[in-house]
């Protein structure tokens, strides 16, 4: 005798063995015994074969009609051998009861699983329902494998062109587009970028970073809602200094300015002038809620997003000529020792005489020029001389704090667009990429005198109980990294007691949070803590560091990634097919005229700091991967300046080198049409 059984949702049938009041020994093809249940056991009978019943039931289950089945079926609760002598005969056969269960069991829209071997007929509408959700779905898997089809054969259907960027980097994987990327990425055999790329979904690697980077971070795209200029309410006192900024020539949202007043007198003021769209917003208010929205400009070669619309950084920002609202830290010096006697904060209006500029002036303003060892003709000399003379003091202190020197021995890199003018690129322009040496004398002064003023504002806020919002960093041990928190702690890196940002609230928000509470600090001493916007322990303060430092962080990112985009054109447009690269670790290599990290074959054995000649075989802007390979050893040794690098430094420079795009999209993706993780996937550029 034979038996048909169900476990685990699966029928199986074999030959009965031995049987016992509440269960039955049973041979399986294979030789297997199981023991099983009785009231498990749907179906005994004497032939034909267990292997034979099972193939013949499936043959015959499928020729079974299901609406008229289900016509036919009782309203009540039924078994399989019911239907089976109501659709076959009354002496319906093991083979055709089987094919009955399996029919029955396969059509849960029609039938209803209410036992072992029992059903109940679904209602009508249900029935209905079930299939039409059934005709979507084929008519769904028609669609996906027709698009299928489309970019197998090099072609890009416009819904996938349309959703592009969410299909690679937030993919609705119930999505038909998406599925349909899947389906022909394993149809070809393909990645997914490669695949898009030839269907012509991607014509141009330029707009696909810079699309993906507005998808991501400006859905809605990045222009401002029409916005109520604010204005200062109060009449502000004008100072009795003439300061000057010093930028670069591209830069628009001139934040801080410095003045020198008492030269010759041995009691010299240094003034910090930093401008103060704060005293016009007011938190909460609409401009505000868009600040907050950015918290950040985003820069990037040729162009930038700001984080204030362009008449309100025109408004505040300290361009020559005019009396700008200031937010002024006057720093008391002993003009000979250079020993910071005190210091005070004011609100004001600051005459701004000039907006020098970096790149006009660098080759002018030497150490030479500033320390009297060559003739300086420029306006400010005597200014910018203390100015420097107290900028080296100032970071010789913060290296003996910090406990070795800041390192200045790369440049930093400049990238100009020919052809694009204040309008977006296209990533077609001629790019020139040009070099200043980071630790330059006006580089410097501007530097140290901004640390001075985040470190004395940083405790000036601490000192009345004012919250605000702080970067520190605990020590310059490798993995080490800054962190931003509302307390007050040590930075290692800055070599100071603690440290804000607050001098660039036009393009920061964290700068303009940390400047309402500066301001509330200037306006009323040591009752500020009641009056300042955000009190002790504000959760709103958190909320505003966790935004900033996911915003901050990835558009850095973006920058870091389009500069290497544009460096590459460089080396595209130049005909650069060999670089001189000092090794890195770990297969790294750094070019010397460039600012470029790439992985290099040959370089994994050779010691950092070592000199070679690359060859660079190939480049994909896309991607932003570069092959290369050492060619030849130039040095012996390492350079010592290489050896005495920071690790935080070559870590961050050793994830610059970008290899291929991480894509959420997952080609081993087996969901159905309404299964699947919908869960969107963060990007790593």
């Amino acid at each position: 005798m034979f038996a048909l059984f169900e476990d685990a949702g699966k029928f199986f049938a074999g030959r009965v063995m031995s049987e016992a009041e509440a269960s039955i020994q049973v041979e399986l093809d294979s030789g297997k015994r199981v023991k099983v249940k009785s009231a498990n056991v749907l179906l005994k009978f004497e032939q034909p074969q267990p292997a034979e019943l099972l193939a013949q039931a499936q043959v015959q289950a499928e020729e079974i009609d299901l609406d008229l089945a289900w016509e036919f079926a009782p309203a009540e609760e039924f078994g399989f051998a019911d239907i089976a002598r109501d659709y076959f005969n009354e002496k319906a056969s093991p083979v055709q009861q089987a094919a009955a269960l399996l029919r029955l069991f396969g059509a849960p829209h029609y039938f209803r699983r209410v036992g072992k071997g029992r059903f109940r007929k679904a209602p009508e509408e249900a029935v209905k329902a079930a299939l039409l959700g059934i005709e979507r779905k084929k008519q769904q898997q028609a669609q996906i494998g027709a698009w299928a089809a489309e970019l197998v054969e090099g072609r890009c259907p416009q819904p996938i062109r349309d959703q592009l960027y969410r299909i690679l980097f937030k993919p609705d994987k119930n999505g038909l587009e998406y599925k349909a990327v899947v389906e022909a990425s394993k149809r070809a055999h393909v990645a997914p970028l490669e695949l898009l790329q030839r269907a012509g979904a991607i014509d141009s690697p330029y707009q696909f970073h810079w699309r993906r980077f507005l998808f991501e971070h400006f859905p809605k795209g990045y222009g401002f809602p029409p916005l109520e200029l604010p204005q200062v309410s109060e009449e502000l006192p004008v100072a009795p200094v003439q300061a000057f900024s010093v930028d670069d020539s591209s830069t628009t949202e001139i934040d801080d300015a410095l003045s020198v007043q008492g030269l010759g007198t041995g009691t010299v003021v240094l003034g910090i002038h930093i401008a103060a769209p704060g005293l016009a917003i007011t938190p909460g208010s609409p401009m505000d809620q868009v600040a907050r929205s950015r918290y950040s400009t985003v820069y990037m070669p040729g162009y930038k997003i700001t984080m204030l619309p362009d008449e309100m950084v025109q408004a505040y920002t300290l361009v020559e000529g005019r009396a700008c609202p200031a937010v002024s830290l006057y720093v008391t010096l002993d003009e000979a020792t250079l020993e910071i006697r005190g210091s005070e904060t004011r609100v004001e209006r600051v005459p701004i005489a000039a907006n020098l500029r970096h790149d006009q002036l660098d080759d002018v303003i030497t150490e030479a020029s500033l320390t009297g060892q060559a003739p300086a003709d420029y306006p400010f000399h005597a200014e910018l001389a203390f100015v420097f003379r107290f900028a080296r003091h100032f970071k010789a202190q913060r290296e003996v704090v910090r406990g070795k020197p800041e390192n200045f021995t790369r440049p930093d890199y400049t990238f100009r667009l020919e052809g694009n003018g204040d309008q977006e690129p296209t990533g077609q322009e001629t790019v020139h990429i040009t070099t200043r040496k980071r630790g330059a004398p006006l580089d410097l002064m501007v530097a140290e005198a901004m640390i001075l003023a985040n470190s004395l504002w940083g405790g000036w806020l601490a000192e009345l109980g004012v919250p605000g919002i702080y970067r520190s960093q605990a020590s310059l041990l490798p993995g080490v990294k800054v962190r931003m928190s509302t307390k007050p702690l040590p930075h290692a890196g800055m070599g100071v007691k603690q440290y804000t940002w607050a001098t660039s609230p036009l393009r920061r928000y964290v700068d303009l949070v940390n400047q309402w509470q500066i301001i509330a600090c200037a306006r009323h001493g040591r009752t500020a803590a009641l009056a300042a916007p955000f009190k002790p322990k504000d959760a709103e303060l958190f909320s505003i560091i966790s935004g900033f430092d996911a915003a901050y962080s990835a558009y850095n990112e973006f920058q870091s990634g389009i500069e290497r985009y544009w460096t590459l054109r460089y080396l595209e447009q130049n005909g650069i097919t060999e670089l001189v690269a000092a090794v890195l670790k770990d297969g790294l290599v750094r070019a010397e005229t460039l600012p470029l990290v790439l992985r290099a074959v040959g370089a994994e054995n050779l010691a950092r700091g070592v000199r070679v000649r690359v060859r660079v075989t190939s480049v994909d802007e896309l991607t932003l991967d570069v092959h290369a390979s050492v060619i030849e050893r130039l040095d012996e040794a390492p350079a010592a300046d290489m050896i005495a690098e920071d690790e935080a430094e070559l870590e961050e420079e050793a994830g610059a080198a970008a290899g291929p795009l991480s894509l959420a999209i997952d080609v081993n993706d087996e969901a159905g049409p309404d299964e699947g993780d919908n869960t969107a996937s963060a990007p790593a550029a």
